[in-house]
């Protein structure tokens, strides 16, 4: 195996055609949080999904879940080259582009996940944990992620319903402690609340 070679899917011929899809459409973009290549966030949400032993089909369309938002893929295209399944679970897990507020976009994706059930649970759930843990790499770098606030608001509210709809979950277990680990990375960083005097 190349080192550029993900260490998951290689038995899986849909996650494989879809690791090599998604290097080339996410090919350039890069991560905020450390400037890596973007892929490696979709690499990772297929990866924890292929430790926890989920089908073919649902590994690939977590390497997929973020080339309808952000590239010029179609889900006609995802259709045409994964099947209907893995497209319907991509389209699943992407923000709807016509909401505008990013608020009102972000609570509709989990209501949506919510009413879906199933597959795209985990999706998104592994989705969650990667999104931590990029935060968790700002803060270990200390360096200030203008909207970790908001994420980090977000991230609690995602868990609440993962808890809710499918809370034996290994992905749910982990989220829950990347949240924590992350909430107490940040912990030293707040003021201390001072005493009158």
């Amino acid at each position: 195996m190349s080192p550029s070679e993900p260490g998951f899917g290689r038995d899986l011929p849909i996650t494989q055609a879809a690791v090599d899809f998604a290097r080339k459409r996410h090919s350039g973009q890069r991560r905020l949080s450390d400037t890596a290549a973007f892929v490696s966030h979709p690499l990772e949400v297929g990866g924890l999904l292929d430790r926890f032993d989920y089908p073919d089909h649902v590994i690939a369309a977590a390497v997929l879940h973020d080339v309808l938002e952000n590239t010029e893929t179609r889900p006609g295209e995802l259709t045409d080259r994964f099947g209907v399944d893995v497209c319907r679970l991509v389209e699943l897990v992407s923000d709807d582009p016509a909401i505008a507020d990013e608020d009102e976009r972000k609570e509709e994706l989990l209501e949506r996940v919510r009413e879906a059930g199933g597959y795209a649970l985990v999706i998104y759930a592994a989705d969650k944990v990667s999104k931590v843990r990029e935060l968790q790499i700002l803060a270990a770098r200390g360096d200030e992620e203008p909207d970790a606030g908001t994420k980090l608001r977000r991230h609690r509210k995602s868990l609440v319903m993962l808890q809710e709809t499918i809370p034996d979950n290994e992905l749910v277990h982990l989220l829950r402690r990347e949240l924590k680990a992350l909430e107490a990375d940040e912990a030293p960083r707040r003021p201390a609340s001072r005493r009158p005097a």
